[in-house]
């Protein structure tokens, strides 16, 4: 394993990262020899038609997912080649994560859940750091709820919660506000947005929908397994006008829920 070239600033890097599926005439290439930066601090957004790579992008960065070829670092340590006991710990330590599922256990309430990976992991949390979380999503008058007394909004809050609670180096969200309606939709993705901004955190987040990377600072689109383009400082209207151009790209019509909140918010 070799040492990152110049990790200062760089969460988690990919190089002539390729992942394949199947062999022979049969082989699909999910990922095609691609070389990507993962800023610090900052909230990056991961778009494409179906197919493109996106999520497999995310779970090989994520170490959720071999290589066929290619290096992946998480800070300066190369996780290509790791054993499954050293990416796991490596995944509890370093990493968190939100899905479109929220993946909350329940018969514990809402503090019991934003604590579970680090109880499972004999880890004592920093509970000034957790206040401040909890305080941040808005979460301190629901701690004793159980998943099935909160909305869906507040429950993807709590997974949010949970995902920021050990102070990762780098939280991966996929699709996260995908069985939220636009409002729950909108309050998660200013949670991250406040997660990158007052908390210093660093956010990768794969999703279809334009007014969701809106929130984001930067936008990488794929398209058939590799890097094709990227948007710095996007908006819901120059994203979904991206998206056109990729041969069934499908992003949300305009004037969508979540594209017309996004829209109202920067007005």
């Amino acid at each position: 394993m070799s040492a990152l070239p110049t990790s200062d600033g760089i969460a988690a890097r990919a190089q002539a990262l390729t992942k394949a599926y199947g062999s022979g005439e049969t082989t699909v290439l999910a990922l095609d020899s691609v070389d990507v930066d993962i800023a610090s601090g900052r909230f990056t957004a991961v778009m494409g038609p179906s197919g493109s790579g996106k999520s497999t992008l995310m779970h090989c960065l994520a170490g959720l997912d071999t290589v066929s070829a290619g290096q992946v670092w998480l800070g300066g340590t190369e996780i290509t080649g790791l054993k499954e006991r050293e990416l796991t710990r490596l995944r509890r330590d370093r990493i968190g994560f939100m899905f479109q599922s929220f993946n909350l256990i329940p018969t514990l309430n809402a503090a019991e859940n934003i604590t579970l990976p680090m109880d499972i992991a004999g880890k004592k949390p920093d509970q000034k750091w957790l206040d401040q979380v909890i305080d941040t999503l808005g979460l301190r008058d629901r701690l004793k709820h159980r998943p099935a007394q909160l909305s869906g909004g507040q429950q993807q809050r709590v997974a949010c919660a949970r995902a920021l609670a050990s102070r990762p180096e780098l939280i991966f969200a996929d699709e996260p506000t995908g069985n939220l309606d636009s409002r729950a939709g909108l309050e998660v993705l200013a949670f991250l947005r406040q997660a990158v901004d007052e908390l210093g955190q660093t956010v990768v987040m794969v999703t279809h929908d334009p007014g969701a990377a809106a929130h984001s600072d930067l936008v990488l689109f794929l398209a058939d397994g590799r890097i094709v383009d990227q948007m710095e400082h996007p908006t819901a209207e120059a994203v979904l006008e991206r998206m056109r151009l990729f041969p069934g790209g499908n992003p949300q019509a305009p004037g969508s829920d979540v594209t017309r909140g996004t829209a109202s918010e920067e007005d």
